[in-house]
């Protein structure tokens, strides 16, 4: 977007009604529209031990495991319930383990070998391009 001002892109927006409204507070109400999307996909190659901790990935593992340095894929979707079938895809396509699913906002964590998350990753990217025609954006790895 250009660096309009907010006066400016008013203007745009209400044209001739503008003119009533100078000067008057506005209130202004963001709503997000839910669309078919990938919008984040992330892969980090080497997990170092805050990484892990900080996201909670060490809550619930058997005493005396330890996950760090494992790969994390991490993936944002809305619709948020799309999370689930994206779970399913990553888990039929690679040796994965679920970490964090949430179907209330859309992520989905997944962690394991750097092979094995870049395959489950490429393969829920592709699916949901191809088969369910999400829009989807690049993969990120770090």
């Amino acid at each position: 977007m250009s660096s309009m001002t907010k006066e400016e892109l008013l203007e745009r927006i209400f044209h001739e009604d503008y003119e009533k409204l100078k000067g008057k507070k506005l209130r202004m109400t963001r709503v997000r529209v839910p669309g078919k999307e990938v919008c984040l996909a992330h892969i980090i190659s080497s997990s170092q031990t805050s990484i892990y901790q900080n996201l909670g990935l060490h809550i619930g593992v058997h005493e005396g495991e330890d996950h760090t340095g494992e790969s994390i894929g991490m993936i944002r979707f809305t619709p948020w319930e799309a999370v689930v079938v994206a779970a399913d895809v990553a888990v039929k396509s690679a040796d994965i383990q679920i970490s964090f699913m949430d179907r209330f906002c859309g992520s989905l964590i997944i962690t394991g070998g750097l092979s094995q998350v870049q395959t489950a990753v490429e393969s829920v990217v592709k699916f949901f391009d191809e088969v369910l025609d999400f829009k989807t954006c690049s993969i990120h790895r770090s």
